[in-house]
């Protein structure tokens, strides 16, 4: 059955099928020995590939991985900066993954990993609206309130942010310990929510992503979740 080559790219893993239609549309990309420069192009699988000069990786069965981002890395295959990345730190057994969503630099914790971008791609769409579960310690004078007025909602420089629960699980003087959960994943977003409540975030932690928690993961180290449970937790959802 014919399907979009960017979505091909995808299920192949090399990257998310937002990248492969950029990198379709930069001409890096060969069908038969022909450049395609248009995402609207339809392949059936059978034919030669090539994405820069070199094959695409076999299509292997759907698969995703828990991994206990560290501070320090970025989330992304290439930085041009010459940053340490997420990617360059996976252990060598590892096949090429792309992230679901991003944990920025300075954030830690709980960031799945897995080999079809397409599936990257439907974990990360608004209407699944996945509760992500953060625990983060900030520090200044705890307004209740404000932080009580995020669950209806609120628009920051111009972005509207949905509901975002906020629970004080801990507090001693200026400093506390808060647990945030959100059913969106706009950039820096709950850095953003924080200094709105007019406090300094010291430390974000993604425990959870939707059905899926960091436990007891240690930092740099990644689980794969077993096929059983992709299929419970994916299956009425996503053709795996």
């Amino acid at each position: 059955m014919a399907e979009r080559l960017a979505k091909f790219m995808a299920r192949s893993g090399v990257c998310s099928r937002r990248e492969a239609e950029e990198y379709i549309k930069q001409q890096r990309v060969t069908v038969n020995g022909i450049i395609v420069d248009t995402p609207a192009f339809n392949v059936e699988g059978t034919e030669k590939i090539l994405f820069d000069g070199e094959k695409l990786p076999q299509i292997d069965k759907t698969r995703l991985w828990l991994y206990y981002k560290p501070v320090g890395l970025v989330t992304t295959h290439k930085d041009e900066q010459n940053r340490e990345t997420v990617f360059n730190n996976l252990p060598s057994y590892m096949p090429r993954v792309v992230s679901v969503g991003r944990l920025d630099l300075n954030s830690e914790g709980l960031l799945l990993l897995t080999n079809n971008g397409e599936l990257s791609r439907e974990l990360e769409l608004p209407k699944n609206a996945w509760c992500r579960r953060y625990r983060v310690r900030v520090h200044g004078r705890i307004d209740t309130a404000k932080l009580e007025s995020l669950k209806n909602g609120v628009n920051i420089d111009g972005i509207e942010y949905g509901k975002v629960n906020v629970t004080i699980d801990s507090q001693n003087g200026t400093n506390a310990w808060l647990t945030v959960s959100l059913n969106e994943g706009k950039n820096r977003e709950v850095r953003k929510l924080m200094k709105y409540a007019s406090l300094d975030v010291a430390r974000l932690i993604r425990v959870s992503y939707g059905p899926f928690q960091l436990g007891s993961l240690k930092k740099g180290e990644v689980k794969e979740v077993a096929q059983k449970v992709l299929q419970e937790q994916l299956g009425s959802r996503f053709k795996l």
